[in-house]
C-alpha cells in the first residue's frame, strides 16, 4: 500500500549547546520553560546530557532538546546546510516583556520583521541564533514556573530557519518529500509550512550563495536537527520509502529514542530532519509527572553503568 508522507508539525528541536548548566539556567531560568527529561545520548560511547524543555508534559512542538557538548571539548562550525536559527512564540502582546526581561538578564536584543511577524532575535550563550516571534492566535499552554507570566509564556516552536546556497534542490523536497505547502517569499527568504499550518508548522530557507559549509558533526555551537510529528510507525516507513523512491537515499533506519522512534533524512540542502512518532507514555514512560525532568535517566546504551554517567557527567545545580 502507497503511504504518502504526512508532516504534521514540529515535534522537536536538537541542538549542540555548550555547558550544561548554562543550558540549563537559559532554558528554564530565562525562557521559563520546564525541564522534562534529563538523560544521554543515544549514540556512541561518550557519556554527553541529553537535556529536555518543554511545557508542562513537554508536549510535541514545544520541545527544545540539548547536547551540552562543551565536556567533550568539540566545536562545530556555523555555516551553510545547517539549520540557523530556532523561532519561539510568544503572544505578540508579550513582546515588551521580553524584550525588557532578556535585557534584565544581559542579553542583547534585536527587534526585526519578517513575513509580516514582529520578532526580537537573541543568542543562546553558545552563539545559536533564536528568535521569539509575536502570534495573536496560538493556542498551545505554556508552562509557567513563575518567572515568566503565564500570559507571556512561549507557547512552543515557531519556526526554523535553514541556511542554503540555492533553494532550488530544498524546494523540491519540501514540496515532494516533506509536505510542505504555501510556499512564501520575503527577500532571501522562503518559507514552507506542514500539516494544518500556522505557529509550530513552520521552515523558512534562507538563501546565502556565499556561505562556507557548516559542521554536520556533534559539538558545541550548531543546531543537530529538527524532528516532525507523523502519525504512527506505518506513516513514518511509508515516508521513508516515500523519501528513497524519490532518490532521496540518504534516509536512516528506524531507531528507538526511548520516548519516541526516529527517522532521520539529510535533506538536499544539507539539514537534518527527522519523522517521528511518541511512545503512548511519553515522558512518563520512565518517571512519574510528579518528577518529570528531576533525575538523569540512564540511556540503554549505559545501561548499569547509572552511578559512573552521574560521576562523570557535569553535576547540574537546579
Amino acid at each position: 500500500m502507497k503511504i504518502n508522507p504526512h508532516i504534521q508539525k514540529h515535534h522537536h528541536i536538537t541542538l549542540n549547546v555548550g555547558g550544561a548548566q548554562e543550558d540549563y539556567d537559559f532554558h528554564t531560568k530565562v525562557l521559563g520553560l520546564k525541564s522534562v527529561k534529563k538523560t544521554g545520548l543515544y549514540d556512541g560511547e561518550e557519556p554527553i546530557y541529553h537535556l529536555y524543555y518543554g511545557n508542562d508534559l513537554g508536549d510535541e512542538s514545544t520541545l527544545i532538546t540539548c547536547f551540552p557538548m562543551r565536556q567533550s571539548g568539540r566545536k562545530s562550525t556555523r555555516g551553510s546546510g545547517q539549520i540557523k536559527t530556532l523561532a519561539l512564540s510568544v503572544p505578540v502582546s508579550s513582546l515588551e516583556f521580553w524584550a525588557k526581561h532578556l535585557n534584565d538578564h544581559g542579553f542583547e536584543v534585536v527587534r526585526s520583521e519578517r513575513f509580516g511577524e514582529k520578532l526580537l532575535r537573541i543568542a543562546h550563550p553558545c552563539g545559536i541564533e533564536y528568535e521569539l516571534v509575536g502570534i495573536a492566535d496560538d493556542d498551545r499552554q505554556p508552562y509557567s514556573n513563575g518567572i515568566v507570566p503565564a500570559d507571556f509564556g512561549i507557547r512552543g516552536t515557531h519556526g526554523i530557519t535553514v541556511s542554503v546556497r540555492e533553494i532550488e534542490n530544498s524546494d523540491e523536497f519540501m514540496q515532494l518529500g516533506w509536505s510542505g505547502k504555501n510556499r512564501v517569499t520575503d527577500g532571501d527568504f522562503v518559507r514552507y509550512q506542514v500539516g494544518a499550518g500556522g505557529s509550530g508548522t513552520i521552515i523558512d530557507f534562507q538563501v546565502e550563495p556565499n556561505l562556507p559549509q557548516g559542521s554536520w558533526t556533534y559539538g558545541e555551537g550548531s543546531v543537530h536537527h529538527c524532528a516532525f510529528k507523523v502519525d504512527n510507525l506505518e506513516v513514518q516507513k511509508g515516508v521513508k520509502f516515500h523519501l528513497e523512491g524519490l532518490g532521496f537515499t540518504d534516509v536512516s533506519d528506524r531507531k528507538d529514542r526511548g520516548y519516541f522512534d526516529s527517522v532521520y533524512v539529510r535533506t538536499p540542502g544539507g539539514a537534518l530532519f527527522e519523522a517521528t512518532v511518541s511512545k503512548p507514555e511519553g515522558f512518563l514512560i520512565d518517571e512519574t509527572y510528579e518528577n518529570l525532568g528531576k533525575t538523569l535517566q540512564v540511556p540503554p546504551v549505559f545501561s548499569g553503568r547509572g552511578d559512573e554517567l552521574t560521576a562523570y557527567l557535569e553535576p547540574l545545580q537546579y
